[in-house]
């Protein structure tokens, strides 16, 4: 018999050993799964390599929502605010959706989503492939106009009994999630060596929770916050808020759960620039992301240039999959001039 014939096969060798060197990883439900993203080197978009990305669309809703939706659902549970059987009700941009409509599915609540019309289709059916119900608000309305998405959740959780609007906006829980997550998971994926974090303001939660964590640990930390050309947080003058395309960041009003002070600077990105390193990190880093993504990495990039020796890194929020009929699609990129 020949030594080849007698040899073990890699599937032997891979199972031979003692088996207390083995142990179960299984979680008892989905949303044990979430956090733990990896952090990935951008180093085709900027050699150096000093550019680092937490990749949060692999959470298992896809975004970096999942880490603050059952955190606000087990603090409104255990203050008796909502009940068994009860109805959820947030305005959301999609993510923040999905990661309640997730976590619903599996406490039994009933999920209603209040979003703008400038989200993409993609992520309205996402929302309702989760089971929950989608009411489409306009977007170019004041916040307190009776038929932003503000407002008409606001209207909901009034007239349904039994209804509990988490409100991402003002809920300590958003922040808190990520002071007690996203931030240490940084912090040891580094070593300590993080230098600058880059993060899109959007509700404020995921800089002002992750950059306070770090900051604690390292006082020298700088935390950038990057926005959307349009956004009240970056606007200089009221005429300076006006709407934009990029989706799920910037705002035009001073959430609760943000926390200026957090920041120590901004980088301001318009739609095409973001769009623009969205097409790319697909293309040259083969991530598929969202236009927020393509923002913050935008922004990060230009401080990541600055200094080679500090190590920087961004915040991923979500996929491109939600994005496919929008940024990713040639014709609906020149129909807003952003096209060749």
């Amino acid at each position: 018999m020949s030594a080849a014939a007698t040899r073990p096969s890699p599937a032997a060798v891979a199972l031979a050993g003692p088996p207390t060197l083995w142990h179960m990883e299984i979680h008892d439900d989905i949303v044990a799964a979430v956090g733990n993203t990896p952090l990935v080197r951008l180093g085709r978009i900027h050699p150096p390599g000093n550019l680092v990305a937490k990749v949060e669309y692999l959470n298992p809703g896809g975004s970096v929502k999942d880490r603050i939706a059952l955190a606000m659902i087990e603090r409104a549970e255990v203050n008796g605010w909502l009940e068994p059987g009860g109805t959820i009700v947030e305005p959301t941009s999609g993510n923040t959706g999905v990661g309640l409509a997730m976590a619903a599915a599996i406490k039994g609540y009933r999920m209603i989503a209040v979003i703008a019309d400038k989200q993409s289709k993609e992520k309205q059916d996402l929302l309702r492939a989760y089971g929950a119900e989608v009411v489409v608000c306009p977007t170019d309305v004041e916040p307190d106009d009776p038929r932003s998405y503000y407002a008409v959740a606001e209207r909901l959780t009034r007239e349904i009994p039994n209804a509990y609007r988490p409100d991402q906006y003002s809920n300590p829980a958003n922040p808190h999630a990520h002071a007690h997550s996203t931030g240490p998971e940084i912090w040891r994926q580094t070593d300590g060596e993080v230098d600058v974090l880059a993060v899109g303001v959007g509700t404020g939660g995921t800089i002002t929770g992750t950059g306070m964590y770090l900051k604690s640990m390292k006082p020298g930390l700088e935390v950038v916050g990057v926005d959307p050309v349009g956004s009240i947080y970056t606007a200089e003058t009221d005429d300076d808020v006006h709407t934009y395309l990029i989706e799920g960041v910037g705002e035009d009003f001073w959430p609760v759960t943000f926390d200026p002070a957090v920041v120590d600077r901004y980088e301001q990105v318009d739609d095409r620039d973001a769009f623009e390193m969205t097409r790319r990190l697909a293309a040259v880093e083969g991530m598929l992301v969202g236009g927020s993504c393509g923002m913050a990495v935008a922004g990060a990039l230009r401080v990541a240039a600055e200094d080679d020796s500090r190590l920087v890194v961004v915040i991923l929020p979500d996929s491109g999959r939600n994005y496919l009929s929008k940024i990713f699609n040639d014709d609906w990129m020149r129909e807003q001039g952003l096209g060749d």
